[in-house]
């Protein structure tokens, strides 16, 4: 709060009227007690939010890492699958005759 001293000395006067002279030292220990409870209320509060925050920080960068664990597997895996898969298939290429090779020769032997 901006209060200033004119603002400050109204009030006084305003709480000099209201509550009289025998009132006003209760009414302002009453009203530093309380805001001093709002006060730390208020700090207490906004630490337990800070500390959630920071929780919440902690555990999105902990979900990110194994997402990313999980990808770099995944990628692994296709890697591997595609190198085997790649061997398959050169391998299958270089023993296997050409059969449509062989009997266009044979159709061309045969006039």
């Amino acid at each position: 709060m901006n209060i200033g001293m004119q603002e400050l000395l109204v009030i006084s006067v305003l709480a000099l009227v209201v509550l009289g002279p025998e009132r006003l030292p209760t009414a302002i220990k009453t009203l530093a007690v309380w805001s001093s409870r709002m006060r730390r209320s208020f700090n207490d509060l906004k630490t337990a939010v800070e500390r959630e925050i920071d929780a919440d920080e902690i555990r999105q960068q902990i979900h990110n890492e194994n997402v990313l664990h999980e990808l770099g597997e995944t990628r692994e895996a296709l890697e591997s699958f595609s190198r085997q898969a790649n061997e398959a298939v050169s391998g299958d290429v270089g023993s296997k005759p050409d059969k449509t090779g062989g009997a266009s020769s044979e159709a061309a032997a045969k006039p």
